[in-house]
């Protein structure tokens, strides 16, 4: 029989009114079916571990991600797949890091949360966690795990993670993935579009362990003092800084503002461009405003979000290689998280 285990992390799905004082507060996920008794008519097994304390996604590190790693590779081998419940704020962020924190991975690994307690009437925890697992036990016709990476299931879609971001805070619709196709919609059946889902890996799970958080991030703007971008880039040990451009990663040609980056890069800090847009894609040499930042060295973060950009960095740098090879990984998809201009994700 096919076993699920449910990794609960915190967050809004795990909420129910405090009788007396009408708060939220969380509830002993252990005890998860007398809140959601439909779980007892599934024809697979699940268990539940239950972080404690549970966390606010809001504070949620690195060190989350990695216990999240090991959790699921202590469990692989007991395991068809994971669901892990988990703040909607910074659901993004986790899944685009877990996603690079397990090479090779074979088996499911949804997110899911919900906007509104599991304990209110009109709630979308139910259907988010119901539908989640049934992702989680699904196998294709040869008996393999149908969607065999880290994805996030919200509101009747499944997206890739590290494709995903949260666009609104109070619809259903929470998360949006405007640059790479859904894995799946659900509807009166569960459509998989099996051709934008990652294949099955040959080599057996690699659990890396380590982020490395020597990396800020700088959203331009209009009229942006260079001093502040210098003061950014002169931050004591840092190492990389996702800048959002604008629109297909273009910049300001002010001479003061690209000399501090041209002195940051020289220095050995990297710079990866990304679009401040939700969708499209950065075309670095394409217009004169983005140009000069190719030749002094700036990488192309083509279409990547910025979760997935920043959790990225923090993953490259991480496995101490030089800096050649550092930039070389940023450059290519490891986990299907960006695609080339050539359209080959």
């Amino acid at each position: 029989m096919t076993n699920i285990l449910i990794i609960y992390t915190g967050g809004t799905i795990g909420m129910i009114n405090d009788p007396k004082t009408g708060a939220l507060k969380p509830f002993n996920f252990s005890h998860i079916t007398s809140n959601v008794p439909e779980l007892k008519r599934l024809n697979y097994n699940f268990s539940v571990h239950s972080f404690n304390p549970t966390i606010d996604s809001s504070n949620v590190t690195p060190e989350i991600w990695i216990e999240l790693a090991v959790i699921i590779e202590d469990n692989y081998q007991k395991y068809d797949g994971f669901v892990i419940l988990h703040g909607s704020d910074t659901m993004a962020y986790s899944a685009s890091a877990l996603s690079f924190a397990l090479e090779n991975l074979s088996k499911p690994v949804v997110f899911t949360g919900a906007q509104l307690p599991i304990g209110e009437l009109r709630t979308d925890a139910k259907e988010n966690l119901l539908t989640a697992l049934e992702i989680a036990a699904a196998k294709n016709e040869n008996g393999l795990p149908m969607v065999p990476e880290v994805c996030i299931y919200f509101d009747y879609m499944l997206y890739r993670g590290n494709r995903s971001t949260k666009f609104d805070s109070e619809k259903f619709q929470a998360f949006t993935s405007t640059n790479y196709h859904s894995l799946a919609e659900a509807g009166i059946r569960l459509k998989y579009n099996e051709k934008y889902i990652l294949p099955y890996p040959e080599k057996p799970l690699k659990v890396y362990k380590y982020f490395d958080t020597a990396v800020g991030s700088i959203k331009l703007f209009p009229g942006m003092d260079p001093r502040f971008v210098s003061g950014m880039l002169n931050t004591p040990g840092l190492r990389a800084v996702v800048m959002e451009a604008f629109g297909s990663g273009n910049a300001s040609t002010n001479p003061e503002f690209l000399n501090v980056l041209r002195e940051a890069i020289n220095k050995g800090i990297i710079i990866l461009d990304i679009s401040q847009c939700l969708g499209g894609t950065v075309e670095l040499g394409h217009y004169e405003t983005s140009d000069e930042l190719s030749s002094m060295g700036v990488l192309n973060g083509y279409d990547m979000t910025f979760e997935a950009a920043i959790t990225k960095l923090m993953f490259v740098l991480a496995q101490n290689k030089p800096i050649d090879e550092l930039k070389k990984m940023l450059s290519i998809s490891l986990r299907g998280e960006l695609t080339k201009l050539n359209g080959q994700a």
